[in-house]
């Protein structure tokens, strides 16, 4: 943007940005900054989020072609290993890892189907699980609905400010010219605007990251329903 300068008096004012931002009130300035930082921090998150869902989904399709293909789920479960890196990976490590405990302790099918038994445990360890990762993944998300609700208000503060800036000048000069008025404004619209380009893009990530996250964690508990039916069939053949 070209620089805009006013002259009255022998004084000149630079509204270009970095003029305004330059001969700005410290409160004004201390609202901008704030502002800059919040939106930097937003569009880190958004990025790191976006990646890491995407390679989530990613993940996620490779491991259900592995696990839908017929072949052992130990061998599955060896070449997992105990350090699933994705949270479809934990939530079958951890209910194949109390299956393999059980049964590698002989306990008798009629244990495993009581109301503690080994059905009832490889439930709750995957709800576990499946809570843990949730919590993880939806770490940070809490900033970005913070600065998309409180963001205009922080600029809605440096826009007063700003203007009582400009009804002091004009009490201390008793002048009302442009030159005397425009600066205090110009400031004003700069911490307005700074504002809604932090709330703006905040908001819309949110819902967007939210609804994605919904729709994962949809997807995980989906999977730990049909592993659990395939666990419950495997007991039920044992016991026939």
């Amino acid at each position: 943007m070209e620089a805009v300068e006013l002259q009255a008096a022998g004084v000149v004012t630079d509204l270009s940005i970095w003029g305004l931002v330059r001969q700005a009130d410290f409160v004004v300035k201390l609202v901008l900054m704030i502002l800059l930082l919040a939106s930097f921090w937003c569009w880190a998150i958004i990025f790191d989020k976006s990646r890491q869902l995407k390679r989530l989904r990613a993940k996620a399709e490779e491991f259900e072609e592995s696990f839908w293909s017929g072949g052992s789920l130990e061998e599955l479960y060896e070449r997992i290993g105990g350090a699933p890196d994705h949270p479809l990976a934990m939530l079958f490590s951890v209910a194949m890892r109390e299956w393999s405990l059980a049964t590698a302790r002989g306990m008798p099918i009629a244990d495993m189907r009581s109301p503690s038994g080994l059905q009832q445990r490889i439930d709750r360890v995957m709800t576990v699980a499946f809570q843990r990762e949730m919590e993880g993944l939806e770490q940070r998300l809490g900033f970005l609905a913070t600065v998309g609700s409180t963001a205009p208000f922080i600029g809605l503060f440096g826009t007063v400010w700003g203007i009582m800036n400009s009804f002091q000048s004009i009490a201390v000069t008793k002048n009302t010219s442009l030159a005397v008025v425009a600066p205090g404004i110009a400031e004003a619209l700069l911490a307005t605007a700074l504002g809604l380009v932090a709330a703006i893009p905040a908001v819309v990530a949110y819902n967007k990251l939210s609804n994605d996250l919904n729709r994962y964690a949809g997807r995980l508990e989906t999977f730990a329903g049909e592993f659990g039916a395939l666990l419950s069939r495997q007991l039920a053949e044992r016991g026939a």
